[in-house]
């Protein structure tokens, strides 16, 4: 998609929008696969949580993938985008032991991250087979909010409780078919990736009627120019030999499993928003858009930092501007970022925004959330429409006072 084709469809659907492009999902779904393409059984299952909307989890099912999910609400979605129970993976953390049996009803794979709900479902449930998540205790992406490999996360069990685990497995007699771990998200050192998959592969000899491993994700893309990423292929290459000897060893073949959610769709998308006022002060002059933290919040949750570019005026002459939005808290999504002149009815469009964007907004400030755009077989398509007032208030009750 060029400056053009995303300014008319910021002009047909109006601003704020979300737009995706296809192509590029389909791209990097290729990618994946085609890095471990040595691994005779693998599945990507997509990380729901990083774009929900129903479209796009039919053209991730239309490509062969499957689907990671962490709430109930996601496993019906991805039922009703058509995934096959078989190919959804349900990983809740916190969760209630309903909802788990709930999930466990609908016939996709369980995987359990803590012990006393392993030992209630395997009580309970001992013919159903379910995934354990192994916290590895290490630490990978450097902070802490998407880290959740290392010792004081709330996810998974430790690596230290295995005996715990077994103990469990014993006396419920009930069956472990897969080993998962999640590191956390933004991965750049590929040996730190290595050594957390030792761990679970040691750990994944504690269990003889394994299926699959799932080596979780958090695999980094480039959000900035000149900025680094995750080298997949050197991961396949690595990751691929040591998993293909590891089935040898552990004496049948097994599926290597991945989730990725960012990976594959952040790259994709485009925040489109316009600029209200450009407000000269004393230091700074602000380009404030027809949005907030309420659509975008990563820049001000995370720290993420989106390259985002005037496609009204892409050869203006270079400024400084910080870029605001028009929520009454500060909602800053850049500082004094070089961004060709900005004018008044500009529209800016903001890279990166197909991964926890959206699916992060809310109607704070009473504002509505954005629509959804597909850009599929070089067509815009709406998968989601502006909300209005009425959807601001449909769930909320008047009473007489």
């Amino acid at each position: 998609m060029n400056n053009n084709t995303l300014l008319q469809i910021a002009n047909d659907f109006g601003s704020p929008v979300y737009v995706y492009n296809s192509e590029i999902i389909a791209s990097q779904y290729k990618r994946l696969t085609s890095a471990f393409s040595k691994v005779e059984n693998l599945k990507i299952n997509y990380a729901v949580k990083a774009l929900s909307n129903i479209s796009v989890l039919k053209l991730l099912n239309s490509l062969g993938s499957g689907a990671d999910t962490v709430s109930i609400q996601e496993v019906q979605l991805a039922l009703k985008a058509g995934f096959k129970p078989e190919h959804i993976i349900y990983t809740p953390n916190g969760v209630s032991l309903q909802e788990i049996e709930e999930a466990s009803e609908l016939g996709v794979q369980i995987n359990i991250d803590n012990l006393s709900i392993l030992e209630q479902f395997g009580t309970k449930h001992p013919q159903v087979p379910v995934c354990i998540r192994i916290n590895p205790h290490v630490m990978a992406g450097g902070n802490t909010n998407i880290s959740v490999g290392h010792i004081d996360s709330k996810f998974g069990i430790s690596i230290h409780q295995i005996p715990h685990i077994i103990r469990i497995v014993e006396n419920t007699n009930m069956t472990i078919n897969g080993i998962h771990m999640h590191t956390g998200s933004d991965i750049l050192d590929i040996d730190v990736f290595l050594y957390a998959s030792e761990i679970l592969f040691e750990a994944a000899k504690n269990f003889s009627h394994l299926e699959f491993i799932d080596f979780g994700s958090g695999f980094k893309v480039p959000y900035k120019e000149g900025d680094i990423e995750t080298n997949i292929e050197e991961l396949g290459n690595k990751l691929s030999k040591r998993f293909n000897t590891f089935c040898k060893e552990y004496g049948k073949p097994l599926t290597l499993a991945f989730e990725p959610g960012k990976f594959l769709v952040s790259q994709s998308g485009y925040f489109l928003a316009k600029v209200n006022v450009v407000k000269q002060t004393t230091s700074t002059v602000f380009a404030q858009i027809d949005s907030g933290f309420n659509h975008l919040i990563r820049p001000m949750l995370y720290g993420s930092q989106h390259e985002i570019i005037n496609i009204s005026n892409p050869k203006g002459r270079e400024r400084f501007y910080s870029v605001v939005g028009y929520i009454c808290e500060t909602d800053t999504f850049a500082n004094n970022r070089r961004i060709n002149e900005i004018r008044e009815g500009d529209i800016l469009a903001f890279k990166n925004a197909g991964a926890y964007c959206f699916t992060m907004a809310s109607n704070y400030n009473s504002r509505f959330r954005p629509a959804e755009v597909l850009w599929h077989n070089k067509k815009a398509h709406l998968i989601r429409k502006h909300e209005t007032f009425d959807d601001i208030i449909k769930n909320q009750i008047e009473i007489t006072l």
